[in-house]
């Protein structure tokens, strides 16, 4: 990982350290894009937090630039630029570390999070009622206001459980919107702008694109949208920690295979917008707990408050005391259509999948189908052990941790397409930060 003691100037464009920015990307929401169509028509904006290199000449800008997508819980600089430090006092922001290797970056909000517009979230009243009766046909509700579905990962009743004293007052409110917040074309529209955007400020042709946990699927949903042109503007997939078509069950992992458009069944799954998520600590790894160093001291209530502090209308929700909210992370329902086999098959630029062994939230098993089930040859698929849903900030006792071997791993496949000196292959990184080729 690169150094601030390597970055040194010794000419006009050599590199003197890096910059933060944060700025908004404004747009009106088309017509029928939203799947709540009394948005279409509004103003809203993308706030896009920008870290790239700096040189001696101003005029002088970075040779490669990525664009980073978030998953389905907190926004970009949260996802990807946290505020903390390891045990050794080393930064633990990916974006930081790619910047420093040359690479300018930009991670936005999606909409619906962070400091982008959030519409219908902003409104207590659109988080989940109780759910429908077990009545034979599924209609049933004795509740004034309403009830609700989920399509499994929305928790149902959480005006209650999450709300009941902040900010609700013991009330149930009926929704002003009944229907999950978007899906992936929603997202896969953010996702252009963007990209658009960070070619026109670094005024390259192409960029990298990175997609987290469920950012993977809004990435190929991107690529299936471009389609012919997507080679002549994305120069390298990056998928971290990604969903393709495993999930865990109660009894092991099942695979499901995404439709590749928004089917009518899942339009009507989930019928309110806001989900809401408690400060918690840091992820829990599935199948071990050996793995000392794992957590950066101070990591989990790090990663909450920077998170909290990009969403202050949920900083006054929750908690049991009136008046003396605990804060609540407030994030968007979707589908999540658009990424499967038959899209995976049609990627042509070069593709890097890391995933954590122990990831509790996406099992492992889906870098090995994805990888599987890339035709494009050039293509790496490195599982970490030791490593959880949050690698990008996991560390460790014997070495760096994984932070640093995502780093280092992003930073050579875009630099030289390559991992461990190879183009292609499937890889181990042990507990102890030895890589292995797998057969």
């Amino acid at each position: 990982m690169a150094s601030k003691a390597q970055v040194e100037p010794t000419a006009r464009c050599d590199q003197t350290g890096i910059k933060r920015t944060d700025y908004l990307l404004e747009f009106e929401v088309p017509n029928n894009l939203m799947p709540d169509n009394q948005f279409a028509g509004k103003k809203a904006h993308l706030r896009v937090h920008r870290v790239g290199p700096t040189y001696a000449d101003g005029d002088c800008k970075a040779s490669k630039a990525m664009v980073l997508i978030h998953g389905r819980t907190v926004g970009g600089s949260v996802s990807f630029d946290l505020q903390h430090q390891t045990p050794g006092f080393a930064a633990l922001s990916l974006q930081e570390a790619l910047a420093y290797a040359g690479i300018d970056t930009f991670a936005p909000d999606l909409l619906g999070y962070g400091l982008s517009t959030r519409f219908s979230l902003d409104d207590p009243a659109n988080a989940s009622l109780p759910g429908f009766t077990s009545e034979p046909d599924g209609l049933t509700c004795s509740n004034p206001v309403g009830c609700d579905r989920t399509r499994g990962i929305f928790p149902l009743g959480q005006q209650t459980t999450q709300l009941a004293t902040n900010p609700l007052g013991g009330s149930l409110k009926k929704h002003t919107s009944s229907t999950h917040f978007a899906n992936t074309n929603v997202w896969a529209r953010d996702i252009k702008q963007v990209i658009d955007d960070a070619k026109a400020k670094t005024g390259l042709n192409k960029v990298a694109l990175l997609g987290y946990s469920f950012g993977g699927p809004r990435v190929g949903r991107v690529w299936h949208e471009l389609g012919n042109d997507a080679s002549a503007v994305i120069s390298h997939l990056i998928f971290l920690s990604t969903g393709f078509n495993a999930l865990w069950a109660a009894n092991g992992v099942v695979e499901n295979e995404a439709n590749t458009e928004e089917s009518e069944a899942e339009k009507t799954a989930t019928t309110f917008p806001l989900t809401l998520a408690q400060r918690s600590g840091w992820d829990k790894l599935k199948g071990t707990t050996d793995c000392p160093g794992r957590e950066p001291p101070g990591a989990a209530k790090a990663f909450f408050e920077q998170a909290i502090a990009l969403d202050p209308i949920g900083a006054k929700w929750g908690g049991t005391v009136s008046n003396e909210p605990t804060g609540l992370l407030r994030a968007p329902t979707f589908t999540n259509t658009g990424w499967n086999s038959e899209i995976a098959k049609a990627i042509k630029v070069p593709t890097l999948i890391l995933h954590g062994q122990g990831d509790a939230t996406l099992p492992a098993l889906n870098a090995k189908n994805l990888y599987d089930t890339l035709t494009v040859q050039r293509k790496v698929a490195v599982t970490i052990e030791c490593a959880g849903h949050l690698m990008q900030y996991d560390t460790a006792a014997t070495w760096e941790g994984p932070h640093q071997a995502v780093a280092d791993a992003i930073i050579e496949w875009v630099d030289k397409k390559r991992f461990n000196g190879q183009s292609a292959g499937r890889f181990t990184i042990d507990r102890n930060g030895v890589t292995k080729t797998e057969p």
